[in-house]
């Protein structure tokens, strides 16, 4: 929910109180300007997600260094390269050879770096994401386990867009019943899903991680 007249600092306040204590805060803070992000930073926030990584890396060198940054758009492999030295994790990885570039970069820089699989749980076609059976074959394969530079964290996933609620429900309560499955075996320790419209629901539905912009900052220009 978008507070009129509210500063970025109540907002995340407001969004703060409300959540509880087990469940991180990504403030997605993608086409907003660095003193958005000051504001936010002032207020106690240290999680910011941006979806295009030249917007990140120039956010990156601007701002105070103890920000944690997510990237949380789709991943293009050619471009990790460029955020490879800080970023602290990566949401949406959808498929092995990511994982192999990531890796690659991670080595480059003598660092380990923490991902999440995208997992597609919406109907819509624009919603990228692979399938549990793919997510078995990547972590069961050589391939994968040959990776020293990344650690798979966990899933994400994002809902379909819709009024209905009830497709919202079940898809974050599917991806919640294969996360438990999974981190039996693998031990993962991060559920990322839920955003602005539908954080409420899917901290019902058990994530530990939600990604939260329009409600902080309020509506993004994309122009």
């Amino acid at each position: 929910m978008i507070h009129i007249g509210m500063s970025i600092g109540e907002n995340l306040l407001d969004i703060q109180n409300n959540i509880p204590k087990h469940v991180s805060l990504v403030a997605v803070s993608k086409t907003k300007p660095t003193s958005d992000i000051l504001e936010a930073y002032e207020a106690g926030q240290r999680i910011f997600g941006e979806n295009k990584i030249q917007e990140m890396v120039g956010k990156y060198e601007e701002l105070p260094k103890d920000i944690k940054w997510h990237m949380i758009g789709h991943l293009q492999r050619n471009k990790v390269k460029y955020m490879a030295h800080f970023v602290d994790l990566i949401h949406g990885v959808d498929s092995l050879k990511t994982l192999k570039e990531i890796n690659k970069q991670a080595l480059r820089h003598r660092r380990t770096i923490a991902c999440l699989l995208q997992i597609k749980i919406a109907k819509e076609e624009t919603k990228f994401g692979i399938s549990i059976d793919e997510i078995e074959s990547i972590l069961n394969s050589d391939e994968f386990k040959a990776l020293e530079n990344i650690q798979v964290k966990g899933f994400m996933g994002m809902a379909s867009f819709t009024d209905d609620s009830s497709i919202v429900v079940s898809e974050f309560e599917f991806l919640k019943q294969q996360y438990d499955q999974f981190s039996e075996r693998y031990k993962f320790e991060t559920l990322s899903m839920g955003m602005s419209g539908d954080y409420p629901v899917a901290i019902d539905a058990g994530s530990n991680m939600v990604r939260v912009g329009s409600a902080i900052f309020g509506h993004r220009n994309y122009n």
